[in-house]
């Protein structure tokens, strides 16, 4: 499932340009919206005034390149983790493993590499050094966009998890490894994946805050609509 191009509120466009720039992403911005070209995804913010809590997106890296893309990220952004670790192994099935930063308006933002897709490196990071290698010498910092390969996992906040996932499947979209829970549903397959959870639950590892009820549109192809909420729409 390729998650082509995820629209999200901000409380601010100016802050999310600087971070996303930070990381090294092309970065589209104009009076009321900012687009980022993360791999072959996009994202698009717009301002929404009043905005609570967090959204949460996983981006995937290439197998073979988390030692450095954890390395990369860390020079511009705040690692998260809990109990004084910040790399984390899936859960049973995912064969991944994670390490999770902040983003703007506290997005929980995460790296992932999953074992079972290809180790090639987008050719415009092939400079990189490969895990156990060293950093560049020369004091340039690596920018991190040439690691990304695409959006891989949206967060959703839906008032239903289980109906939700029943809704998902009769468009094709199965729930991905372990079977649903009642506030914890990944979507979808190792190219990317729908988080839906409780509108309660706190994002890991932080367990300092909620998922935002902003809109978010997410564009899988679908050739159709389906909304899981108010203001949740896939496409």
């Amino acid at each position: 499932m390729h998650i082509r191009q995820v629209q999200l509120a901000t409380r601010s466009l100016d802050d999310t340009v600087r971070f996303y720039e930070r990381l090294g992403c092309a970065v589209l911005a104009d009076d009321d919206s900012v687009r980022v070209t993360v791999g072959s995804s996009q994202l698009v913010f717009r301002v929404l005034d009043g905005m609570t809590g967090a959204h949460h997106l996983a981006f995937t890296i290439p197998t073979g390149t988390f030692a450095d893309a954890k390395r990369r990220v860390a020079e511009v952004a705040t690692v998260l983790g809990a109990d004084g670790v910040d790399e984390f192994e899936g859960p049973a099935g995912w064969d991944s493993r994670s390490v999770y930063f902040e983003g703007p308006d506290r997005q929980l933002l995460e790296l992932i590499e999953r074992r079972e897709l290809p180790d090639a490196v987008p050719a415009a990071g092939r400079a990189a050094p490969a895990d156990g290698q060293a950093a560049p010498a020369d004091g340039h910092r690596a920018p991190l966009a040439p690691l990304l390969v695409s959006v891989s996992e949206v967060g959703i906040a839906v008032p239903d998890v289980p109906g939700a996932v029943e809704a998902l499947r009769q468009h094709g979209l199965d729930p991905y490894a372990d079977p649903p829970g009642p506030d914890f549903a990944p979507v979808g397959d190792v190219d990317g994946l729908l988080i839906l959870v409780s509108s309660g639950r706190q994002w890991f590892p932080t367990l300092d805050r909620v998922p935002s009820s902003a809109p978010v549109v997410v564009d899988l192809g679908l050739g159709t609509t389906v909304e899981l909420a108010e203001g949740v729409l896939l496409r």
